[in-house]
């Protein structure tokens, strides 16, 4: 039987501010990407998702992104290599406490956003992620594109990697995802949406923007929660599945 993870985006919120539905999309995914405060998030924030994340069995993931409060973490940064591995570090290791507190551990690792993006061509980059997962003192799973350089050098160190798809983007036909900025990067149609994630699932198929299929093996589907109903739609997609045979399950 086929296995998938469904992972989400979540605790992003920053003081009275809430963007995710964490409590219900708990409800739904196996995995929580858990914002460490440099894109959103902050310490009362990361504690409560964390401990509704053990509470519900769901696995915690540190999702770190670059030190952009603003811009959510989806503006382009130059950061030099060494303070980006100095930050990495620190974020994972301010969401182990909330973990630990929480009665479970960071278990793997996500970038966010403009990290995300850079870190599948960028080495330097991609390099600097890895060490600061290596300096957390951890052997933790990375979770990046398939074909990425983020993921090439975490294994070229040691580190388990987890290739990831997403059902609600956009990508080009050499399997990389249409930037935000451009007309239809993003997948809004909750039909599409539950279609793309049967075939990734399933097939380890995705059509791209072009409406070329292309091969996208993943282990892990990521959901959005930043988008109008996307609580629905991830209860859609997991029922979805379920019912087409595929065992929906944490990699860890």
């Amino acid at each position: 039987m086929t296995a998938i993870d469904l992972n989400a985006d979540l605790g992003e919120g920053f003081g009275r501010w809430h963007l995710t539905d964490d409590e219900q999309l708990l409800s739904v995914v196996t995995s929580a990407n858990v914002a460490c405060g440099f894109h959103a998030g902050d310490p009362a924030t990361m504690r409560r998702v964390c401990d509704r994340a053990a509470e519900r069995g769901v696995t915690i993931g540190a999702q770190v992104s670059y030190r952009d409060l603003a811009g959510f973490g989806r503006r382009a940064m130059d950061v030099p290599p060494a303070e980006l591995t100095a930050e990495v570090a620190y974020q994972i290791g301010a969401l182990e406490v909330f973990a630990r507190a929480a009665g479970a551990r960071v278990a793997y690792v996500k970038p966010h956003g403009a990290l995300y993006n850079r870190a599948v061509h960028d080495e330097e980059q991609a390099a600097a992620v890895v060490e600061g997962v290596r300096l957390a003192g951890v052997t933790l799973p990375v979770l990046g594109l398939p074909g990425s350089r983020l993921l090439e050098l975490a294994a070229r160190a040691g580190l388990p990697t987890v290739t990831e798809a997403f059902a609600d983007r956009a990508y080009t036909e050499q399997g990389t995802l249409v930037p935000r900025g451009q007309e239809g990067a993003v997948v809004t149609d909750p039909d599409a949406v539950v279609a793309r994630s049967l075939d990734l699932a399933r097939s380890g198929t995705v059509v791209t923007r072009s409406g070329v299929s292309i091969g996208m093996r993943a282990r892990s589907l990521c959901l959005h929660g930043d988008t109008p109903g996307a609580v629905e739609l991830a209860r859609r997609v997991r029922r979805q599945l379920e019912e087409s045979g595929v065992r929906v399950e944490a990699f860890v």
